[in-house]
């Protein structure tokens, strides 16, 4: 879980995805429309992805367990999460806070 953390942290919008998963996909093009360069970490390509995926599943109570979506360092959840925030228009708000857009 350390090192998830460690990686939730390296950018404003972190995503922990496969890259076969098609709602990881949805998820992914909505931050870039909206101009936002997250980090996307492609568990399936990764060394060590599954362990990853097992602690995001365990310890976050991801399920799935991806995307799983992190802005600030801060876990905001899964494609459901992501876009109730964008539907409710908090998440760009949360992407200003946390430096990952400027508009």
């Amino acid at each position: 879980m350390d090192r998830v953390t460690k990686m939730a942290s390296e950018r404003p919008v972190v995503i922990f995805s496969k890259s076969t998963c098609c709602m990881c996909y949805t998820v992914k093009s909505l931050f870039n429309d909206f101009g936002v360069n997250p980090a996307v970490h492609e568990l399936d390509e990764i060394p060590r992805g599954k362990d990853i995926e097992q602690a995001l599943s365990s310890r976050l109570g991801c399920n799935p367990s991806v995307p799983a979506v992190f802005i600030g360092g801060e876990f905001v959840g899964g494609t459901n999460e992501v876009m109730s925030l964008h539907l409710n228009r908090s998440l760009i708000p949360m992407l200003k806070k946390a430096g990952a857009l400027w508009l």
